[in-house]
């Protein structure tokens, strides 16, 4: 199992409806997310930054990845999601949620 955490800031405009989207995910997308083995997803919100944690149980995380890019369901979510969010500055170039790097784990 590989542990993933990335963030991102949230436009502080649009928190309300990025929490109204997060309180009624579609079916799909989950369903996508879950075939692409991902597990106990969260985000959370602090001072204008989301943090995303996810667990990966597959083998190939970029082409699972890469299949959850080509869904046309969560392609029309991110359609509304995308506009809530806002990269780090310093998130590389073309990156969207910036990775954040594990420091300390206690199983």
């Amino acid at each position: 199992m590989r542990r993933i955490a990335s963030v991102i800031r949230l436009r502080p405009e649009k928190e309300v409806e990025y929490r109204e989207l997060h309180a009624r995910v579609w079916p799909e997308v989950l369903d996508t997310l879950r075939r692409a083995h991902i597990s106990n997803y969260s985000i959370f919100l602090r001072d204008g930054l989301l943090f995303s944690y996810l667990e990966y149980t597959g083998q190939d995380y970029q082409s699972d990845t890469d299949t959850i890019a080509e869904d046309d369901a969560t392609r029309r979510w991110w359609q509304l999601t995308d506009p809530c969010q806002q990269p780090l500055e310093s998130a590389a170039d073309g990156e969207w949620w910036a990775p954040a790097e594990e420091v300390f784990h206690l199983d």
